[in-house]
């Protein structure tokens, strides 16, 4: 198998409650670093949102791995930035034997 080319950087991020000054808090997104990944786009489809339809779109997700516990090893319930765009990630495995990579599927809204 040819090793996977990790040319897309992307921005791992994981959410963050914060004080809203009034008793309750906010979520805001804090930067954890950079990681260089392979895409592969899967099924998409449409569902319903509070404006209309909302386009809903399923990646492959290939990076680097690192061992559990690293805070470098996504996570389920983080996301993937790049640009504008956001990648929620909804699980996290072994993309191989050897462990070198990790497969994430997440999915673009």
């Amino acid at each position: 198998m040819s090793a996977a080319r990790l040319n897309v950087p992307l921005v791992l991020e994981e959410k963050q409650r914060q004080p809203d000054g009034m008793g309750g808090y906010r979520v805001a997104w804090r930067a954890l670093g950079v990681v260089h990944a392979a895409m592969k786009s899967g099924a998409g489809r449409l569902r319903a949102a509070e404006a209309g339809a909302e386009s809903v779109l399923r990646w492959a997700i290939t990076l680097r791995a690192h061992p559990a516990g690293d805070p470098r090893r996504p996570l389920p319930g983080q996301r993937l930035r790049m640009g504008r765009r956001l990648f929620h990630i909804e699980a996290v495995a072994e993309a191989d034997e050897a462990g070198r990579h990790l497969r994430i599927t997440a999915q673009e809204e």
